[in-house]
């Protein structure tokens, strides 16, 4: 699933904006060069962890406890990020900034559908 989340924990990772991501299986990912590290909000129950690249500190993707088995690949980390073809829904619109851009005729949700 190609997604954008405007949450306000996305906004914060990205510096502002939202948070354009690819939701895919585990098993259809590895990295091909290194290890991530990790970062986990101890303040925050259920966080996700964020993982990013140690030499320099680019956001590579997330793991979320409610997504097991999943994780959530930030399109900046791809080589090629035109691939993402832009979002094929919009998350999270509840907490968008007046400066964020909604495409139109993409499905949007105030917050996570079935929330």
């Amino acid at each position: 699933m190609r997604a954008r989340c405007h949450c306000r924990e996305c906004q914060y990772f990205t510096g502002g904006e939202g948070n354009d991501f690819i939701a895919m299986p585990e098993a259809g990912f590895r990295f091909t060069k290194g290890a991530p590290k990790g970062y986990t909000r101890p303040d925050f129950p259920g966080a996700a962890t964020r993982e990013f690249c140690p030499d320099c500190g680019t956001p590579l993707l997330t793991r979320s406890p409610a997504l097991p088995g999943a994780l959530i690949l930030k399109v900046g980390a791809l080589d090629n990020p035109a691939a993402f073809e832009g979002p094929q829904v919009i998350l999270q619109t509840a907490d968008a900034q007046p400066f964020h851009h909604i495409p139109e005729g993409v499905r949007a949700f105030p917050r996570f559908p079935g929330m």
